[in-house]
C-alpha cells in the first residue's frame, strides 16, 4: 500500500508539441493536473523533469503554473531520468522510497525512468491516466511491459484516496473537489 509519508511524485516531459499530439492528450493534461494538486496538498515531494527542452520545448503553462509553486524543474538528456546525477540525488535526498510516475511517452522516458527506479531499489506506481504516448499500442506495451518488470499500476483516484486513507482525514474534502 501507498503511504504518503513515504511517497513521492516524478512528472516526466509533459512539455512541447509533443504533449498536445499524444494519445488523450487532453485527459493526460487534466489528470496529471489533479494529480498535481494532491499531492501538493497531502506535503509530496514532486520530482519535475523536462527532456532537452531547448529541443523538445518546456513543460506546458497549465502544469508549470502548478509545479512551479512547490518544485524545481530538472532538465534532462537521458530518456532514463537516473542516469542524470542531479536527478538521482534529487530523489535519493527526499528520502522516499514508493514514487508515483506520471508523463511521456509510455513506452521511452516513462518507461525508462520506471526502470531506472526498480533497479536503484524504489516502488514505482505508474499512474495508468496519467501517461500517453502518440500511439495507444505504445502505452499498452510499456504498461505491461512496466507491470511485468516490478511496476505497480494504479490510476488518479485509486492512489490518492489510498494515500489520504480515510473520509475522515483533514484534506478528503478538498482531494475529493479536485478528483471529481
Amino acid at each position: 500500500m501507498l503511504q504518503k509519508e513515504d511517497c513521492g511524485l516524478i512528472i516526466v516531459d509533459i512539455q512541447g508539441k509533443l504533449a498536445k499530439i499524444v494519445h488523450k492528450s487532453d485527459s493526460l493534461v487534466n489528470n496529471t493536473r489533479k494529480l498535481i494538486e494532491c499531492c501538493q496538498l497531502l506535503s509530496m515531494p514532486i520530482i519535475w523533469l523536462e527532456q532537452n527542452p531547448k529541443g523538445l520545448g518546456e513543460t506546458l503553462p497549465e502544469l508549470t503554473e502548478l509545479l512551479s509553486q512547490s518544485s524545481k524543474v530538472y532538465e534532462k538528456f537521458h530518456f532514463n531520468a537516473l542516469y542524470e546525477a542531479d536527478i538521482a540525488k534529487a530523489i535519493q535526498y527526499t528520502g522516499k522510497q514508493q514514487w508515483l510516475v506520471a508523463g511521456i511517452e509510455a513506452h521511452v522516458c516513462v518507461y525508462q525512468t520506471v526502470m531506472g527506479l526498480i533497479d536503484a531499489g524504489y516502488e514505482a506506481e505508474v499512474i495508468i491516466d496519467c501517461i500517453a504516448s502518440r500511439e495507444l499500442s505504445n502505452i499498452e506495451v510499456a504498461i505491461t511491459k512496466m507491470q511485468h518488470k516490478g511496476a505497480s499500476i494504479s490510476s488518479l483516484e485509486m492512489c490518492i484516496f489510498e494515500l489520504v486513507k480515510s473520509n475522515k482525514a483533514q484534506v478528503f474534502k478538498n482531494i475529493l473537489s479536485i478528483v471529481k
